[in-house]
């Protein structure tokens, strides 16, 4: 049985800039990708035997786990996560834990 694989993305949405069947060509497929107007999700469809493209601006930091929503597959290692550091300026930026925050 072949299926499409639901990817999600936790902390962002993110732009769905292509996608493809069989293996992403570097040197032709980015020519293909909408830069215009593209789709914002959480979470897209791979297909079966391609890829998929996205885009987001990593400006929230902490470390945020992008999975297949089959759970099955995430155990068999569809699953990352993205290590976002602090950026510019309070707004993306991690607050320091609290004055009173009891030590270890």
């Amino acid at each position: 049985m072949v299926e499409s694989h639901p990817f999600h993305l936790h902390g962002y949405n993110f732009f769905v800039v292509g996608t493809g069947i069989g293996n992403f060509d570097p040197a032709k497929d980015p020519a293909t990708f909408n830069l215009i107007d593209p789709p914002e999700r959480n979470t897209v469809g791979v297909p079966t035997g391609g890829w998929t493209a996205i885009r987001f601006r990593a400006d929230n930091p902490g470390v945020w786990f992008m999975h297949c929503h089959l759970e099955v597959h995430t155990s068999w290692g569809l699953k990352m996560a993205f290590v976002v550091e602090n950026g510019d300026g309070a707004e993306e930026s991690i607050l320091p834990p609290p004055m009173d925050l009891p030590p270890c």
